[in-house]
């Protein structure tokens, strides 16, 4: 019978014999295709990569990798930004020139470049990247990558490099199984992560690793990677409309480059222009984490700016809490507090109006319920202020904890029986109201221990 097969390096197919297993003659179709690419190597670059997954990487086939993926650099020289890092004479440059490249955690907020720089670490030091998964990764996985490390290292003196994406998502036992093999150099570690590595990473891994802080990349270095993009897809765009793309991505690379991609396939072949970019213009989310580090530093500054008596800092700080998404009756709360703490008996309603915004937000809700936050924290922002309130307690705690449980004195004791009258309870109080002013002129009412000690001081 007849069979169809592919003709190798076409597309074609031709009939050809083929004999089944039984005496019955069957039609069987067997199809082979060969794409014929002309700027791809007949090397195979590793065991997985085929012509297929080869052509999706250059963007040749549907399902292809997105732009901000197979833009990523590949040397220092394509890597954008980070200049506080990576500039002449600076310590991580030379670090990686030199191939003494040190367990690292990378802290930056997203689209900052550090998987990037991850990759472009490993492939300037000729040392070997492993991947490992924070979310998927198992234990028994990284002992098998420890030992292909150490035989590495043996058998050809290369370093294994392990980068661990969103290494915050690891619990402390994760984290304790690196410490042996970053501790004995077996592995170098070089985590990422958009939390303060303060709070996400123990203190025994974190004491082992260098710290590196990287910054949301500037609008020119958007442009410059939008511009390389560009050459890339044989595209073009209008500055004004790059320049909005840059704006909009707020220092986020992976944002920049996911627009841009957007709007060239919508632009069908004709330059993107800023018609086009405003068009598809989506709302930004905040950089804003409610359980991590920007959470603490925008109550914080919220906080200092109504401490401050600045009304337009402290609105500015509330609606970006509140645009972020953070819950009102925190915001709420923390202006009750700061209404004791730093107002105090300066301005004796400052307590009243913070918790009477509370109790109207709870009754409108969003968005009416804004205006009464906002009321309180302009109020509190305006009002005297004065700490007073703050210092007292803290001073009577501080002396309560220094001399322990000091015996009440006599005359301020109650007597309830005539047992504890004749044992000396209550004698020698002098009654207030008795006395012009209703104080008693040299009265003392602390302890023996403490008398003459000022905890308030009124200001």
């Amino acid at each position: 019978m007849l069979v169809p097969s592919c003709l190798s390096g076409a597309t074609g197919c031709e009939l050809v014999p083929h004999a089944s297993t039984n005496t019955a003659t069957e039609t069987v179709l067997r199809i082979t295709t060969v794409l014929i690419l002309p700027d791809v190597a007949t090397k195979r670059t590793d065991e997985t990569s085929t012509l297929f997954s080869h052509a999706m990487s250059s963007g040749r086939l549907p399902g292809k990798p997105p732009l901000a993926d197979r833009m990523r650099p590949t040397t220092i020289e394509e890597y954008a930004g980070q200049g506080h890092l990576l500039g002449s004479g600076r310590f991580l440059l030379k670090a990686i020139k030199d191939d003494r490249v040190p367990s690292m955690i990378l802290w930056g907020p997203p689209g900052s470049g550090k998987t990037s720089l991850g990759r472009v670490i490993a492939g300037q030091t000729k040392a070997e990247l492993v991947q490992f998964s924070a979310v998927l990764g198992s234990l028994a996985e990284l002992r098998q990558i420890v030992e292909e490390a150490r035989r590495r290292r043996g058998e050809r003196a290369q370093r294994t490099i392990v980068f661990v994406d969103e290494i915050h998502r690891f619990n402390k036992a994760q984290q304790d199984a690196f410490l042996p093999h970053v501790e004995a150099g077996t592995i170098v570690l070089v985590g990422a992560t958009t939390e303060n590595p303060s709070f996400a990473v123990n203190a025994a891994l974190l004491s082992r690793c260098k710290v590196f802080r990287l910054e949301p990349l500037s609008e020119e270095n958007l442009v410059t990677l939008m511009k390389r993009a560009l050459d890339r897809e044989h595209a073009s765009a209008e500055d004004d409309a790059l320049e909005a793309i840059a704006k909009d991505a707020r220092g986020d690379a992976r944002r920049a480059l996911t627009t841009l991609e957007m709007v060239i396939e919508h632009a069908h072949g004709k330059p993107v222009d800023l018609e086009l970019v405003k068009d598809a213009h989506t709302h930004a989310p905040l950089l804003y984490d409610k359980a991590g580090e920007e959470h603490y530093n925008v109550v914080s500054a919220f906080i200092k700016s109504m401490r401050g008596s600045d009304a337009d800092g402290a609105i500015y700080w509330m609606m970006r809490m509140l645009e972020a998404g953070d819950d009102p009756l925190f915001v709420a709360r923390r202006m009750i507090i700061f209404a004791s703490e730093d107002i105090g008996n300066a301005d004796a309603n400052a307590l009243v109006v913070a918790n009477a915004a509370d109790a109207a937000f709870r009754r409108l809700g969003m968005p009416e319920g804004i205006y009464p936050l906002a009321h309180a924290a302009l109020y509190l922002a305006t009002a005297p202020k004065s700490n007073a309130v703050k210092n007292a307690w803290q001073a009577a705690k501080a002396a309560i904890a220094e001399h322990g449980a000091l015996p009440v004195p006599m005359k301020l004791r109650n007597a309830p029986t005539k047992l504890m009258k004749d044992e000396g309870y209550g004698k020698g109080y002098k009654y207030p109201h008795d006395y012009d002013g209703n104080v008693v002129p040299g009265e003392t009412y602390l302890p023996d221990a403490l008398a003459g000690t000022k905890f308030y001081e009124k200001k």
